[in-house]
């Protein structure tokens, strides 16, 4: 199993404490240090297993919990299968068939409640094993807030009008991130996931033929040389459900640092929504800023991805804990009395204390 490190290093601690104080005030680092304390290592363990096996594994669970947070926010509907009569998140186009991971998620969710049934949710497991991805695939780790509470309710469209699509400009883009109270710094932050992971071909394929209904043209933002090489690889009728899969990153693949945006800058961004970044004059300063003050972007990066998860978190007595990820608890799906409330749209408020998270740590 890979080494993962114990501690940040303190400096590291300050930054993403003190720029990630928008945690809803009710999730806690440490929350399950009593009722399961090995509850993380028992995450970090089946996601390093996996990750010895596939590293593609990293930036799904990266991905997933995106993904989970931006439809109805971090509580685990992203995971939940279809049931009759209703077509969950994980069937709409931006998740399948290119989400990946849920088989990790398995395996830790089947470990945790051997050791703690019915103790630790699904929409945490999901955010430790986003951070312990990170950390296998970038060295960057970074303490998580438990205590989130799991949802009954996974809608197929939700997924469609709440997630970022892949050609979106760099206005839709900021207002998308907006709508979930993150920056537009975060959300150019947080488009840095894309130095790891694979796209399908479908995704950027208008760039490559025919680009604005010229006969093979293709889009000349995009490097001449790259786009001729993606070419060799998609198909001019490449769909999102195809087999044809690139990089997302054309320098770095398969390690989550800095060189995205090294590639934005010499016309190496994949997506529309990639290269959008380099389009507007303040997301390309924060682009430049990553290029040429590298050391300081992964905790920029742990902080983007603290606050992120805690969007419209459910906590308390609100939504289940699942024993298993994949559906709704028997006695949850057998009533529906109080599900809406359940899926209030609660506001994230900067209200978690930075000495209350350093008191965890030190």
């Amino acid at each position: 199993m890979a080494n993962l490190p114990k501690r940040m290093p303190a400096l590291f601690c300050l930054f993403v404490l003190a720029t990630a104080a928008a945690v809803s005030a009710q999730l806690s680092v440490g929350f399950y240090a009593q009722s399961c304390p090995n509850a993380e290592q028992i995450v970090m363990n089946a996601v390093a297993t996996a990750y010895a096996n596939d590293s593609g594994v990293a930036p799904g669970l990266i991905r997933m919990h995106f993904h989970d947070c931006f439809v109805r926010g971090c509580e685990g509907s992203v995971l939940l299968d279809s049931t009759p009569g209703n077509r969950s998140e994980k069937e709409a186009i931006p998740n399948n068939p290119s989400l990946r991971g849920f088989e990790v998620v398995d395996a830790a969710k089947a470990a945790l409640e051997a050791a703690c049934p019915r103790t630790v949710s699904c929409a945490d497991l999901l955010a430790f094993a986003a951070r312990d991805s990170a950390a296998l695939s970038g060295g960057i780790f970074y303490l998580v807030p438990g205590g989130r509470r799991d949802g009954r309710i996974s809608v197929e469209n939700e997924a469609l009008t709440n997630l970022p699509a892949p050609n979106f400009n760099a206005s839709q883009l900021v207002d998308n991130f907006a709508r979930k109270n993150l920056t537009a710094d975060e959300m150019v932050t947080l488009s840095g996931a894309h130095s790891l992971g694979r796209s399908h071909c479908g995704a950027f394929v208008n760039r490559l033929y025919n680009f604005n209904n010229v006969t093979n043209a293709t889009d000349p933002t995009l490097d001449p040389a790259y786009a001729a090489r993606l070419r060799t690889r998609c198909p001019a009728n490449s769909t999102l459900t195809d087999p044809f899969v690139v990089p997302l990153d054309a320098i770095t693949p398969n390690v989550l640092d800095n060189m995205y945006y090294v590639g934005l800058k010499s016309n190496l961004g994949l997506l529309t929504s990639d290269h959008a970044l380099v389009t507007d004059t303040a997301l390309a300063a924060e682009v430049d800023a990553n290029v040429l003050f590298p050391s300081p972007w992964p905790a920029k990066f742990a902080a983007a991805m603290v606050k992120m998860g805690g969007i419209q978190v459910l906590t308390g007595t609100q939504g289940e804990i699942r024993t298993n990820c994949r559906v709704v608890n028997p006695a949850s799906s057998s009533s529906s009395s109080g599900a809406d409330d359940d899926f209030k749209q609660y506001s994230v408020r900067e209200t978690m204390r930075v000495p209350d998270l350093l008191a965890a740590i030190m």
